[in-house]
């Protein structure tokens, strides 16, 4: 008995087909419950427990084109990297809900920097995901001379033979489910629920080198369509064009706020007291129907938005992928009117590659961490603590030369949300036993005080009379991986309708003279720079952008957010699961109500991808004739 176990631990194939059934088990454990993949049936269920086998086998199979002597080498290293790529996106996907692209990769800087958020995202029952690769290692290591993956050719054509077979089968299933699966590439999570995780890096690979070759053959007529697209478009009447003519312009990005914090009470304490003045202030123009339409890049996307008007990628980030891009941003646009324009934030100006991305949309100064005096005392979690840095930006802001056009980025109400000092606690947590939500406003009720102090220093330093603030939340800051908290904040299940309407975040523009309102329009992100620009009273005929002026007269109720999901006055379509709700009611609608505005969606999404994927605007030069109906033109 003894002489046939060791025979059977010296086998090659048995070594073989261990490991694959390890890896197959973890995955699909994986699979099943570390992502939310809501599985809708039983065939599904099948094909979630299919889709690892096919890839495991075609990619372990790859040692056997290595020497014999190298193979059991050759099979851990493929063994640890599939292991590492199936953990990265267990650990990836628990705040981003997402997976990781190469785009994504791309932005290896970023992950040195993350500190606190990358440590949360860590458990103790991950060490489960090695305790097979260390078994295998040992095994290997103990029978070391002995084990070796020599197998006939036979079995080796077998092996391949059942991949291809699996995969071919599991292709066809997921075909079935959902015919358009391969062209649906802003839908990740429901591409790894019908191919798996390992099928899907393969594919992103191969979109990847497709999406590179874009620019390479790109031609300005793709720019004509855009243009066609953009001129068959509603134009509206702006009513506040020069509003704010000569003012300075002092841009907040908000991290992680979204709309629901507003007006919420925890203990009967208001998370945003602060910001509710505000909204109600004579000089302040609120909107509630205001939505983030970022991607994967998160705040550089926001960022993206605000100064182009065009959408972010389906995957990564502009900011890493196309930084080396001609663009026409509002700091750029703006010079020609004589303003200085900065960006203050507290963190390395590397991150998000800004400090290659600033100077090509006009940027003329980056005040970064290297310009600020941060300290362990100062700082927590991505680094200098709101207060300290709207405090330490006061002399730079002042240094200016008038008008400016500013935007400061905050840090400290970013996953995990977490405060160090009990000082810096101003409101109790919420008991939903979800941590990320029930610090989330303790993050939030600081960011609000740390607002209120910049104001108030503002106003001491004659900073405020002249200028305009523009208040915005970058992106969501709680995600679908906690609908079972946010059901309990929200008071209702959290369905695609509820989803869709969290991912509104607050907008407010205040300056002293203002006349205040709430506007009940529905826009989004991409609708800034417009906005913007027609308050400031620039008129900017040739440009190439999606949004349109939020206080234009007439203008079309619309937000179309990255996922596909388009919102309007009447309908909220969800990309992902492509149900039509009442937005009034929020009760879902049974027909074709929303194909029109779901197509719309698409349209506008891949001709922006365009855009940016074939570096277009590099054409704007060519043309002599500018656009004859611009989405931002005065009338």
């Amino acid at each position: 008995m003894n002489k046939r176990v060791d025979r059977l631990l010296q086998s090659g194939l048995f070594f073989f087909l261990i490991a694959t059934v390890l890896l197959w088990a973890k995955s699909y454990l994986a699979f099943r419950f570390s992502f939310s993949l809501d599985l809708e049936n039983t065939i599904q269920e099948y094909i979630l427990a299919l889709t690892p086998l096919g890839s495991i086998l075609f990619f372990l199979s790859l040692s056997f084109i290595f020497p014999k002597a190298k193979r059991i080498k050759a099979f851990l290293t493929l063994y640890f990297i599939m292991t590492f790529v199936l953990f990265a996106n267990v650990v990836y996907y628990r705040f981003f809900n997402d997976f990781i692209t190469i785009p994504v990769l791309m932005q290896y800087k970023n992950f040195a920097q993350l500190g606190g958020s990358a440590k949360s995202l860590m458990s103790v029952t991950d060490l489960l995901f090695w305790v097979d690769v260390v078994a295998l290692f040992v095994w290997a290591r103990m029978k070391k001379g002995q084990l070796s993956l020599s197998v006939k050719k036979r079995t080796m054509g077998a092996i391949v033979a059942t991949s291809l077979l699996a995969i071919s089968l599991n292709l066809n299933l997921a075909n079935e489910e959902r015919s358009e699966l391969l062209t649906r590439t802003f839908d990740r999570a429901m591409f790894v629920k019908l191919m798996g995780v390992y099928n899907f890096h393969l594919y992103d690979t191969v979109m990847t080198a497709n999406t590179q070759s874009h620019r390479v053959f790109a031609e300005s007529d793709e720019l004509t369509e855009v243009r066609n697209y953009l001129s068959s478009q509603k134009d509206p009447k702006s009513e506040n064009f020069g509003a704010l003519e000569g003012k300075n312009v002092v841009l907040i990005s908000m991290e992680s706020l979204q709309n629901f914090a507003i007006d919420y009470k925890v203990n009967g304490k208001e998370v945003t007291p602060f910001l509710n003045d505000l909204i109600d202030d004579k000089n302040s123009v609120y909107f509630n129907n205001f939505y983030h339409n970022t991607g994967q890049g998160k705040t550089s996307d926001s960022e993206f938005l605000l100064a182009n008007s065009l959408y972010p990628l389906p995957r990564g980030a502009v900011f890493t992928t196309n930084a080396g891009n001609e663009f026409n941003g509002t700091p750029e646009i703006l010079k020609e009117k004589g303003y200085t324009s900065a960006v203050f934030h507290g963190n390395n100006d590397s991150f998000w590659n800004r400090d290659v991305m600033y100077p090509a949309l006009g940027y003329d100064r980056f005040f970064s961490k290297k310009d600020y005096d941060v300290t362990p005392e100062n700082s927590v979690n991505y680094g200098l603590k709101d207060m300290e840095f709207f405090e330490q930006s006061m002399p730079m802001i002042k240094s200016l030369e008038k008008p400016y056009y500013t935007k400061f980025i905050t840090l400290t109400h970013h996953y995990p949300f977490v405060l160090n000092d009990e000082e810096d606690v101003m409101i109790d947590q919420t008991q939903t036993g979800d941590g990320t939500v029930d610090r989330y406003f303790q993050t939030a009720r600081y960011m609000d005080e740390a607002f209120k102090k910049f104001f108030e220093d503002m106003k001491a330093n004659g900073e405020y009379e002249d200028t305009v603030f523009i208040m915005y939340g970058d992106h969501y800051g709680i995600s679908e991986n906690h609908n079972r908290a946010m059901s309990e904040i929200m008071g209702t299940e959290i369905r695609p309708f509820e989803h869709t309407q969290l991912q509104r975040v607050p907008l407010i523009i205040h300056s002293p003279g203002l006349e205040g309102k709430t506007v009940d329009t529905v826009g989004s992100q991409v609708d800034l720079k417009p906005t913007i620009l027609n308050l400031l009273g620039v008129k900017n005929e040739n440009d190439i952008q999606f949004g349109t002026d939020l206080l234009a007269k007439d203008r079309e109720d619309l937000a179309i957010l990255r996922d596909g999901s388009v919102i309007t006055d009447k309908y909220v379509y969800d990309g992902d699961s492509e149900k039509c709700y009442n937005k009034a009611t929020g009760q879902e609608v049974e027909g074709s109500e929303c194909d029109d505005i779901a197509q719309k969606g698409q349209t506008e999404l891949n001709l922006s991808d365009k855009l940016v994927y074939g570096d277009l605007l590099r054409f704007l030069e060519d043309e002599e004739e500018p656009l004859t109906n611009s989405p931002n033109k005065e009338k």
